[in-house]
Formats: C-alpha cells, sequence, structure tokens
C-alpha cells in the first residue's frame, strides 16, 4: 500500500542589528523550545545549561488550526484565501497553541508594525520546495520583541504561523528581521 509521507516544516531566522553590525541572540536548545511552545514554561538564559548565543536564530513555528485551513485551501484553491506575506511581531508571551487566530499583543507602532514581507521561492531539498517570507523593521521606539506571526491581510486576516522565542530588545535605530521558510518535503 503507498503512503504518502509528505510533510511542511515552518522555520523561522531572526537577526537583530545595530549600527550596521549583528547581534548575537539567544537560542534556545530545541527540546527546551518545545517545553516552551507547548505549556508556556520560559527558562532563563544560562549559557550552555539552557541555551547558547548565536547569530541567525532559528526556531520551528506551530501553524494553528486556522493557518493550516489557510495552506489547505490556498493548495486547493477553495474559498480563494488571500496569500499569508504579512509579517507581525509582538510582545506576547503565552506558549502558541492550535486555536490561536493572533498574536498575543501585536506591536503597532515604534517602526515595528505589521508589514507585508517579500516572498519568494527557494530551494533547500528540490528545485522551489520552499516559500520564503522575508520582513525586514526598521525600528523608532524601544521594545522587547518576543512573538511573531504571518498574516494574510494587513490587519486583522487569518494566522499562518505563530512562534514566540526569548526577548530581542531592540532600540530605535535597530533593525530587526525575520527570514520566514515553509518547506514542503517527502519524510
Amino acid at each position: 500500500m503507498f503512503k504518502d509521507k509528505t510533510r511542511v516544516i515552518g522555520k523561522i531566522t531572526i537577526q537583530h542589528f545595530r549600527d550596521g553590525k549583528e547581534i548575537k541572540g539567544w537560542q534556545e536548545y530545541k527540546f527546551l523550545h518545545r517545553l516552551r511552545k507547548r505549556f508556556g514554561i520560559n527558562f532563563p538564559k544560562i549559557f550552555g545549561l539552557t541555551g547558547y548565543r548565536k547569530f541567525g536564530v532559528t526556531y520551528f513555528n506551530l501553524a494553528p488550526t486556522v493557518g493550516l485551513a489557510l495552506m489547505a485551501g490556498r493548495i486547493e484553491g477553495s474559498g480563494s484565501p488571500a496569500a499569508a506575506t504579512y509579517m507581525a511581531v509582538g510582545t506576547g508571551t503565552t506558549a502558541p497553541a492550535a486555536g490561536n487566530t493572533a498574536l498575543e499583543t501585536e506591536i503597532t507602532n515604534s517602526g515595528l508594525a505589521r508589514a507585508a514581507g517579500t516572498p519568494t521561492l527557494v530551494t533547500v531539498n528540490v528545485n522551489n520546495d520552499t516559500a520564503q517570507l522575508v520582513k525586514q523593521w526598521s525600528v523608532t521606539g524601544t521594545k522587547a520583541i518576543t512573538e511573531m506571526g504571518i498574516f494574510n491581510a494587513a490587519s486583522a486576516g487569518t494566522l499562518l504561523v505563530r512562534n514566540t522565542f526569548s526577548a530581542y530588545n531592540v532600540v530605535s535605530g535597530d533593525t530587526f528581521k525575520i527570514t520566514h521558510k515553509l518547506t514542503f518535503a517527502n519524510a
């Protein structure tokens, strides 16, 4: 019997720049990030024990129920949902959950408001197997960014993915960049 083993893998890479230079972010160990996402547990930043500092921190996303329906609708053409090309950041810390439909606390000021990202198809394993969305914000205030999401509208809209992470403390003049990759692969 033939069994389809196609899967979708979504992950983000976060970069934070100050004075034109990238600042290392806090990369939690994968198992601790899974615990944060599942149970909302925030672990202290203890180098070597709970994580480490690196450039281009990467985390896997959660696609909530509405995000899964959005993907299926885009593939099937059912209901003609708009493409998810708007990225938002926020200050919420509650773990992502299947029932999410929005960010917990979306930022709408300080140069960090929701905006359209740049969508492209890129190759990870086979030609054009990955939908990539890149958004870079020029920060004009002071915020502690702890969550991100992708939507199919400039306001409201359907949430495709959501993630929470250790705080990025940005100040005026900083640049905050997220690259999201949604890869379609065979298991």
